[in-house]
């Protein structure tokens, strides 16, 4: 029996890791990537490794970013250089995205520093979260803090989404 070139193709691909499934709002069987898979997302982002931008799993399932800054990351003036936090408020909503099954490229973000991340500030962390899940455009908001709660900027972004990370079609 010949074998169809679409089935021929799939045999080939490398299937991510299973799934978890869960429930939005009513809506079941809706896939989820796993914290490893999130984790894996981070890992393959080129820049987060060469920036070395720690990537931490959380609680929820999911990861966050992290970083001590110090002359790597800095500006003339012994701070982190706004590139470098901005780069993590971008890939961190990114991500928050990617746990919603959705791949997306950035559209447009604004960031606003409230401090200078010294280099000799403690480890600094993204706290991001999705503010409209649509079809084809995602916004979100991520905040840069350190572990006491204390805000050095506040990011928003919209986002176009280009697929899922993983198929409707999973059982």
């Amino acid at each position: 029996m010949k074998i169809p070139p679409a089935r021929i193709y799939a045999a080939t691909l490398n299937f991510p890791a299973p799934v978890i499934k869960f429930s939005v709002e009513g809506v079941s069987n809706v896939h989820k990537p796993t914290q490893e898979q999130i984790i894996k997302f981070f890992h393959e982002n080129t820049v987060i490794d060469f920036m070395e931008i720690d990537v931490v799993p959380t609680p929820d399932g999911e990861a966050r970013l992290e970083l001590c800054a110090d002359s790597r990351h800095a500006n003339l003036y012994s701070m982190a250089h706004g590139g470098v936090l901005t780069t993590m408020a971008d890939t961190a909503m990114g991500a928050k995205c990617l746990a919603l099954n959705k791949r997306v490229v950035t559209i447009s973000l604004t960031i606003e520093f409230m401090h200078a991340v010294m280099t000799n500030t403690p480890r600094i962390m993204t706290d991001a979260k999705v503010l409209h899940d649509g079809r084809k455009t995602m916004v979100c908001e991520c905040r840069i803090v350190d572990a006491k709660g204390k805000l050095y900027a506040k990011a928003n972004a919209t986002f176009f989404v280009i697929g899922k990370l993983l198929d409707d079609d999973i059982t």
